[in-house]
């Protein structure tokens, strides 16, 4: 029986593309393993999207971003690592947006648990690393910047 906790997490997404590059956040973990992830994170209570997007790409990968459009919502269960095992459903709002030209990829100042770094990423390369969550980064191949909005549902 799946035990899931009655919480849901909203968070925010960044696609952030130059040149055909997609920029991304880096993580290590302890076992040596690595994953790489959108910038973005939760929405506090009280935050818009579009205020919690802001705050966690200054926090994450130290950008100022501008022209923010809703590209996609994914609904998504994520298994949690407690006693007993639970799930907890997470919606995740991507947006396009951009970085002023200068942006240089870098750490902000409040980078995310086990983030090491901040690259820019070929898209035709996402399928060859490791995503969270998968199912939202392996769409990016065939996103255009600015598609209308898409409600995607991932079921357990």
């Amino acid at each position: 029986m799946l035990n899931l906790e009655p919480s849901i997490r909203n968070a925010v997404r960044a696609l952030i593309i130059r040149d055909s590059r997609v920029l991304l956040i880096r993580k290590e973990y302890e076992d040596g393993s690595e994953l790489f992830a959108l910038p973005g994170g939760g929405q506090d209570t009280g935050e818009t999207l579009a205020s919690a997007l802001i705050r966690e790409c200054k926090e994450e990968v130290a950008a100022d971003i501008s022209n923010i459009s809703l590209l996609h919502v994914v609904d998504w269960f994520k298994a949690r690592d407690t006693i007993p095992p639970s799930t907890r459903q997470h919606v995740e709002f991507l947006f396009a947006c951009d970085v002023d030209d200068s942006y240089i990829a870098q750490n902000g100042y409040h980078p995310d648990k086990h983030q090491v770094e901040v690259i820019w990423v070929n898209r035709d390369a996402l399928h060859n690393i490791p995503c969270h969550p998968n199912s939202m980064l392996a769409l990016l191949s065939g996103i255009q910047h600015k598609k209308p909005a898409i409600y995607l549902e991932t079921i357990i």
